[in-house]
C-alpha cells in the first residue's frame, strides 16, 4: 500500500491519540526526526505536522511508520491489550478514518503481523508507490481493487486474493465507484539498525 500526498485537512478526532504515540514511538527507537522522516519517505516538516496532530497519517502512511518503529497500527493510535487476545469480537472496536480509508483492527496487537479490515474509497490513490521489507496479503471483499506489482496491473473482484512480498514496488487502488472493502494482513519487521545515520 503507498502514502498518499501531503493532503490538509485539521486533526481527525477519531484518531486523537495518534500525534502524541507518534513521537513517543519515534523517541523510543532512537530516531530523529529527519531520519524517520527519511525513511518514510516524508519531508521532516510533514512528520512534525503529524507529530503535532496538525496533519492526519493516511491508514498507508500509519502501516509505514509503524512498520519504521516497529510497531503495531494499535499502538500508534494509542491502544493497548493488557494480554494477547485470541480471539477479536466483531463491533468490539469501532473503526477508524485517515484520509478517506476506513479500518478496523482485526487481529490482536502486539503480534508479527497486523490484520485488518480495510474501505479503501474510489479514485484517491495518487502515484507514489510503497516498497518496504514483509509480505502482504489481501482479500477483495467487495468491490474491484486494482492491484500494481511492479510493472504488472492486477485488477481483483470480490473473492480474489493476493499475497506478496513488499519489497515488490505495489500500489493500490479502488476502482468501482462504491470503493471496495478488503481484508489486509501484512508483517511487522523491525528495522535491524535501531541507530541509523541521519
Amino acid at each position: 500500500m503507498k502514502p498518499p500526498a501531503d493532503l490538509g485537512g485539521a486533526p481527525d478526532e477519531a484518531l486523537p491519540d495518534v500525534a502524541p504515540q507518534l513521537r513517543a514511538l519515534r523517541r523510543r527507537r532512537g530516531l530523529t526526526l529527519e531520519a524517520a522522516a527519511q525513511r518514510a519517505g516524508l519531508s521532516p516538516a510533514h512528520l512534525s505536522r503529524l507529530e503535532t496532530g496538525r496533519r492526519q497519517p493516511s491508514l498507508p502512511m500509519l502501516l509505514g511508520l509503524a512498520r519504521i518503529y516497529g510497531a503495531t497500527v494499535s499502538e500508534l493510535l494509542g491502544e493497548s491489550a493488557p494480554e494477547r487476545e485470541a480471539v477479536i469480537r466483531g463491533g468490539r472496536l469501532g473503526p477508524a478514518e485517515a484520509d478517506g480509508w476506513t479500518y478496523q483492527r482485526a487481529g490482536g496487537p502486539g503480534r508479527a503481523m497486523q490484520a485488518l479490515r480495510v474501505q479503501v474509497p474510489y479514485g484517491t490513490q495518487g502515484d507514489l508507490v510503497r516498497v518496504h521489507p514483509g509480505e502482504e496479503w489481501l482479500y477483495v471483499l467487495t468491490g474491484r481493487l486494482r492491484l500494481s506489482l511492479g510493472e504488472a496491473v492486477h485488477e481483483l473482484d470480490p473473492g480474489d486474493s493476493a499475497h506478496f512480498d513488499s519489497l515488490t514496488p505495489h500500489r493500490i487502488t479502488a476502482v468501482s465507484p462504491g470503493g471496495a472493502e478488503l481484508l489486509f494482513v501484512h508483517t511487522l519487521l523491525q528495522s535491524p539498525d535501531p541507530h541509523p545515520h541521519a
